[in-house]
């Protein structure tokens, strides 16, 4: 029977990433002649925007690079293999190949950047962003800036955000802020939670599911998921992201409470070392971590989170 329920539940993975990247329902826009500049609506308030319906993507050079950058999206580890150190895609964390409100839609961060980040303490631009996703959520490396991969992902974004009011926060970006829970958050009260909604999925030791050798469903923990570094090894970020999305075709089912204890018992196993680790983890700690909800060089159950972690780099250390 559980067999029967996770062959369901990855057809319907499979089908609602094909229905994401169609954008049935969309709006449609023309697209311009000849170059393939998109020609669109600007959106006069945050309500008014809708990314664009891919059907419409030009028959053109532009509108190949913007299709490139799709499959890239949602085939990351197929695409770009030379940079990417883990079976994950960039769709895992972005949901409907980017284009599902609250779940930190492409549309919606392309027009913030540049910005100002406190992970590196500086203003980043768009490509930077993009090479710290390959190097922290794929575990990979950063490709250069004029990569066709680089190239491809901002075509990408540039289409689904034709319209929208550039510097102004749309309504839906990120992933919707979790106000503190009444109780701390719980190992066993999230593990849990974990049994009961995420399991199936992800699978009992945390490691994904596949199908047909293709990752369905990402691994949460372990060798083969992020690694210290990406955003979503935060409690508060995984949280956040887990109370907006999960579980798949179920979102906003679990309580506030329940998102913070099983983003608790997610993010207290270990997962690859932090690129940015220098040999000392109270150092590393103390200059990328120091943060309540961040658990990295913390003691969970007697194990110090970050000491046993594997190098980054995932399977491209072996390259």
């Amino acid at each position: 029977m559980m067999e029967l329920n996770f062959m369901r539940l990855a057809q319907a993975a499979l089908i609602l990433s094909v229905a994401g990247a169609s954008g049935a329902g969309a709006q449609t826009q023309l697209p311009a002649p000849d170059s393939g500049t998109p020609i669109a609506p600007v959106a006069t308030t945050n309500k008014d925007f809708t990314p664009p319906d891919a059907r419409s993507i030009p028959d053109n050079e532009f509108g190949a690079m913007v299709r490139k950058g799709q499959d890239i999206f949602m085939r990351t580890g197929e695409y770009t293999k030379d940079y990417v150190g883990n079976s994950m895609n960039c769709a895992s964390c972005h949901l409907d190949a980017g284009r599902r409100e609250d779940s930190s839609p492409l549309w919606a961060a392309y027009v913030l950047y540049p910005a100002y980040r406190a992970k590196n303490n500086r203003v980043n631009t768009l490509t930077e962003r993009l090479q710290g996703c390959f190097q922290y959520s794929m575990n990979g490396i950063a490709p250069p800036a004029d990569s066709e991969t680089i190239i491809a992902l901002q075509s990408y974004m540039y289409w689904l955000a034709q319209g929208a009011p550039t510097g102004v926060k749309l309504e839906g970006q990120g992933y919707p802020r979790l106000e503190e829970p009444e109780q701390k958050p719980d190992f066993v009260r999230g593990e849990r939670v974990y049994e009961q909604n995420c399991a199936l999925c992800h699978g009992t030791d945390g490691g994904g599911q596949k199908v047909e050798g293709k990752m369905v469903f990402p691994a949460l923990w372990g060798d083969d998921s992020f690694n210290w570094g990406a955003g979503m090894h935060s409690v508060s970020t995984a949280a956040a992201f887990i109370k907006a999305n999960m579980p798949l075709g179920k979102a906003g089912t679990l309580t506030d409470q329940e998102a913070w204890d099983v983003a608790q018992y997610m993010n207290s196993h270990e997962r690859p070392q932090d690129p940015r680790y220098d040999g000392s983890l109270e150092a590393t700690r103390k200059q990328f971590h120091d943060e309540p909800s961040d658990l990295y060089g913390m003691s969970v159950n007697g194990k110090i989170l970050g000491q046993n972690a594997t190098p980054a780099g995932g399977t491209l250390r072996n390259k």
